[in-house]
């Protein structure tokens, strides 16, 4: 196996900044609007110090950007394509759980069937 180059390094930390389940929800009350940290708060039903952990990850690797608006910061998607690839993996995970479902369908269809002897 090669090493890591530093590109794939960049990729892994871009995709590792992504996985959590708090960033995730953070990103998609972003692709809406900007949002406050309160807003957020408020939103996700978290305290203040938890979102501005997790909006600190984001921001690290360019994921969100940050503007002062009076007393206020806003924080915003740096880049569109983030909602993008959000929607493609939502399309990948229903792809993944349609399947799912087809073997659950399959599962209670073989459960009904008489036993053999």
């Amino acid at each position: 196996m090669e090493p890591s180059t530093d590109l794939q390094s960049f990729k892994a930390d871009f995709f590792k900044a992504l996985a959590h389940p708090i960033r995730i929800r953070i990103l998609e009350l972003l692709r809406s609007r900007d949002r406050s940290v309160q807003e957020l708060q408020a939103l996700l039903d978290l305290d203040q110090s938890t979102v501005s952990q997790q909006l600190a990850v984001l921001r690290a690797k360019s994921i969100v950007t940050a503007r002062k608006e009076g007393t206020t910061v806003r924080y915003a998607m740096r880049d569109a394509l983030v909602a993008d690839l959000l929607d493609v993996a939502r399309r990948i995970f229903n792809n993944q759980l349609t399947g799912t479902q087809t073997m659950l369908r399959q599962l209670r269809q073989e459960a009904r069937r008489p036993a053999r002897r």
